[in-house]
């Protein structure tokens, strides 16, 4: 039997031990996939928000301030798929659904690995 994988939830917080969280399977999924999108990566008009690794992130910030429309959701659709295929090539992506109001844009990222399934909402003013 295979032991599952166990490492530090991102972004850090602290377990009711008074030490850093810790997660597996779809808890530890979602939280890599959050810190992706939620990472401002550099982009024609950013250099990232990480100094040792400027291009980690996704770069979704970009389409704030856009006109909320059918291609402000299709780039969305393609800078998740873009990011999450080359910051986590060991995660599949399923599905990238986007829900458009007046406020925003809320994505529902579906993905798998080899043992796991989850859905993650980001929900961002975009």
């Amino acid at each position: 039997m295979s032991r599952a994988l166990q490492n530090l939830l991102i972004p850090f917080r602290r377990d009711r031990k008074r030490d850093f969280a810790s997660g597996i399977g779809a808890e530890l999924i979602a939280s890599k996939v959050r810190q992706v999108l939620l990472t401002e990566g550099a982009t024609p008009h950013s250099t990232g928000e990480l100094p040792w690794r400027t291009s980690f992130g996704a770069g979704l910030s970009r389409l704030r301030h856009q006109r909320n429309d059918m291609v402000l959701a299709e780039l969305a659709r393609v800078d998740v798929r873009d990011a999450l295929a080359r910051w986590l090539p060991d995660v599949q992506l399923v599905h990238v659904g986007v829900e458009q109001d007046s406020a925003g844009l809320t994505l529902h990222i579906h993905v798998r690995t080899h043992s796991t399934a989850v859905t993650v909402d980001v929900n961002h003013p975009w």
